[in-house]
């Protein structure tokens, strides 16, 4: 008889997460998903996931809910125990604001570096057949995106055609010395190396994934993290937006919860698998956009001009242009693709807003 295919999810009732769990009950899993609705103690009762967690308990029967602090290694250990049968761990779970990063350093390192490590030491000790992946971010990188030469434009700042990382920045921009990344990002770091060492180091399966913007219609979008789901509401609700700094002419590449989970699935079913391999993954290209093209896209979806105030000061380690490139993930899984361009997606987030 078969074993039933089980996942141990972080995160399980956030953007990624939910959009995750969705994808692997599909594919017949047995689903432990992971979560104390951090993002309501972060940015407030508005941005509760509480609800998310009882509709996919609801919808899917193979889902169970569990409530734990990732940055409780006894906690994390005693799931782990549990479910030692585990083939597959998403660790998606994260503080993920550059400014709340700023005022709760501590609580932001605790999450993104100290439950990285909880999740992946437990991992080792008793899931160590399974893949591990583990969602970092393209802040990882720091403000090494902006040393590059760009154009600007009418509408954006963007590359001038045939120059190097025209089509988004590869893995080869990678250091840790001299990067400005903020404190978000640093703790970020942390986790994303030491996943790469438990790979490479260990010889255990662990694939890391560098994604820039993460959005869709399930974003609870907050004006310290998740630009397009927050503009569309400010837009859609009549709230003020502030446009910090560039004129509104810094670009940022997103990509779908449900592309970048799909992606996460390519490195399971392949018998290879990645041990501490670093893969980019936005929608280059086909995810970019201006902050300022977004305020008249959305303006021209919801039919309604928004309340936009534009400020001199830049946020401090800001991106001016964050395409990336997907390529070396594609070279190795040339059957995934982008399936919500940057059109589609937007369009995806304002089904809500709009009236019947």
């Amino acid at each position: 008889m078969t074993q039933r295919k089980k996942v141990i999810i972080t995160g399980a009732c956030g953007l990624v997460g939910s959009a995750a769990v969705k994808h692997l009950s599909k594919e017949g899993f047995e689903i432990i998903g992971v979560d104390n609705d951090s993002r309501k103690m972060m940015f407030g009762d508005h941005a509760s996931t509480a609800g998310v967690g009882i509709k996919l308990q609801e919808e899917f029967p193979n889902f169970k809910l569990l409530s734990a602090d990732i940055r409780d290694f006894g906690e994390i250990k005693a799931i782990f125990e549990e479910h030692s049968d585990a083939d597959l761990i998403y660790h998606l779970a994260a503080a993920p604001a550059h400014e709340w990063a700023t005022v709760n350093t501590m609580q932001d390192f605790y999450i993104n570096a100290v439950g990285a490590m909880n999740m992946l030491e437990n991992f080792r000790q008793y899931t160590p057949d399974a893949v591990f992946i583990q969602c970092s971010t393209s802040k990882v990188y720091g403000d090494i995106v902006n040393e590059s030469y760009y154009r600007k434009l009418p509408t954006r700042f963007d590359m001038p055609e045939g120059q190097k990382f025209y089509d988004g920045f590869d893995e080869s921009i990678g250091g840790i010395d001299n990067k400005l990344r903020s404190l978000f990002g640093a703790s970020k770091a942390c986790g994303d190396i030491m996943a790469n060492e438990y790979g490479k180091y260990l010889d255990l399966k662990v694939a890391i994934f560098r994604p820039p913007c993460i959005t869709g219609s399930l974003h609870k979008g907050d004006k310290l993290h998740g630009f397009l789901a927050y503009l569309a509401k400010c837009i859609a609700t009549g709230d003020k937006y502030i446009v910090n700094g560039y004129e509104g002419l810094q670009t940022r590449d997103n990509i779908h919860a449900d592309d970048l989970v799909s992606a996460f699935y390519e490195i399971y079913k392949d018998p290879t698998h990645s041990y501490g391999e670093a893969y980019n993954l936005g929608a280059g290209r086909l995810g970019m956009i201006s902050m300022n093209e977004a305020i008249t896209e959305f303006e021209r979806i919801l039919e309604k001009k928004g309340n936009i105030e534009y400020s001199e000061i830049t946020r401090k380690g800001d991106h001016i242009c964050d395409t990336f490139s997907t390529k070396k993930f594609r070279n190795k899984y040339p059957d995934w693709h982008i399936t919500y361009p940057i059109g589609k997606l937007m369009e995806e987030i304002c089904e809500q807003y709009k009236t019947t």
